[in-house]
């Protein structure tokens, strides 16, 4: 199960997942494939009436959700997000990465009716650019890495914020209501579980504790998904609420299932459209806008504004992040994928065609942003391996 947690497998397998989800739509018996994925799984007597497909985004995406969530948690409480200078120089490059791939998106898009999918191109895909990190840049340096990381979560944290605040019909406060209570509880009862707790100094069993947050959890994410806001936030708020210790064992145990399955599943959903026999001048100006914005708007982005930012922090922090790091975290910024899928299901939801034509433009601007980085990632690793051995041990590798 290892090899699950990794972070190269992981990105190999949603690769891999989407490539398949593409062909098989395209294939003599794609759409009865594509038939079968949007066929209800209903519970009448819960009220829920999901397809195969939206079981997959709104429901099991949460558990990848709430494992952001942990880490992100984790980032602010000890890690390197915990103090406005550590945090400063990552968030002016997010916001960066952020806003300039949104204004392409709109320059594209302004005065027609898929203006609205701006959100589309800001995501970055936290695991598909650790993985592509990991596979080309053995010489990166750990500084460097981790500003990857709080970047990438902080781009998380404004995408959960979008989705709760953009993608949002006809809140029903009476289910937010009990959706908060049973998080509230879900995060009282993750208490019992830390390890100097009186619960676990009495050596009882923590099976009970476990079966109660797995029973909260789901009316959480029950209460969440009748309310009107999407089902996924209720993952962001069970792991924001957790106990930390217990909530890193939880993601233990959750990141192969996450990695191996959930993430995998709803690549190969999400990417499960047929190619538009269109010509490219009939093309939404919506996909234009998502292909050129991931690779393109999230290099200029994360470049400019997080040099501009770097050159404040460095007077302050010294700060030891480049222009050349951060041009090389732009490229694997441009990996939107699973966030982007998301947010293009939630945004064009009412337009199969312009959806489907979304769904294109995340995978090959993703994969533009795959290619860029792959090379600017081995150039990047060369040149500190270079710096290192002209330094010597203890060089650029140990910061």
């Amino acid at each position: 199960m290892n090899f699950l947690r990794s972070e190269r497998w992981s990105a190999v397998l949603l690769l891999v997942a989407a490539v398949l989800g593409l062909v098989l739509a395209n294939v003599s018996f794609g759409p009865e494939l594509v038939e079968m994925k949007n066929a209800h799984l209903d519970i009448p007597w819960l009220g829920l009436d999901l397809s195969l497909g939206h079981w997959a985004s709104d429901g099991a995406l949460a558990v990848f959700f709430f494992i952001v969530a942990v880490e992100l948690k984790r980032e602010l409480v000890i890690g390197e997000l915990n103090s406005v200078s550590k945090a400063m120089l990552p968030a002016i490059a997010a916001i960066g990465g952020v806003v300039v791939p949104a204004l392409i998106y709109i320059a594209f898009t302004a005065g027609g009716d898929t203006v609205d999918g701006w959100p589309i191109p800001t995501a970055t895909d936290i695991a598909f650019a650790l993985g592509v990190l990991a596979v080309f840049g053995k010489f990166i340096p750990t500084r460097v890495r981790v500003f990857l990381l709080a970047l990438a979560v902080l781009d998380d944290l404004i995408a959960i914020l979008i989705i709760a605040f953009f993608f949002t019909t006809d809140a029903n406060l009476a289910f937010i209501g009990f959706g908060a209570i049973a998080i509230a509880l879900f995060g009282a009862f993750s208490r019992l579980l830390k390890p100097r707790s009186a619960w676990i100094l009495s050596r009882r069993p923590q099976w009970p504790i476990a079966l109660v947050l797995w029973v909260l959890a789901a009316l959480a994410w029950y209460f969440i998904y009748q309310s009107g806001v999407h089902a996924t936030i209720a993952g962001v708020a069970l792991g924001f609420v957790m106990a930390r210790r217990p909530g890193g064992r939880s993601v233990h145990a959750l990141e192969p299932f996450s990695n191996g399955v959930i993430l995998p599943l709803f690549a190969l959903s999400a990417a499960m459209v047929p190619v538009p026999q269109v010509t490219p001048s009939e093309l939404d100006p919506a996909f234009w806008g998502i292909l050129v914005g991931l690779p393109v708007g999230k290099i200029i982005g994360i470049t400019l504004i997080g040099g501009l930012g770097a050159l404040i922090v460095r007077r302050r922090t010294g700060a030891p992040i480049t222009i050349g790091d951060l041009a090389m975290v732009g490229t694997l910024g441009g990996i939107g994928f699973t966030v982007s899928l998301l947010m293009n299901e939630l945004a064009f939801a009412g337009d199969v065609d312009v959806a489907n034509e979304g769904v294109l433009a995340v995978l090959l601007g993703s994969g533009v942003a795959i290619v860029l980085s792959g090379i600017a990632v081995t150039a990047r690793s060369r040149q500190y391996r270079r710096q290192g051995a002209a330094s010597g041990p203890g060089g650029p590798f140990s910061r």
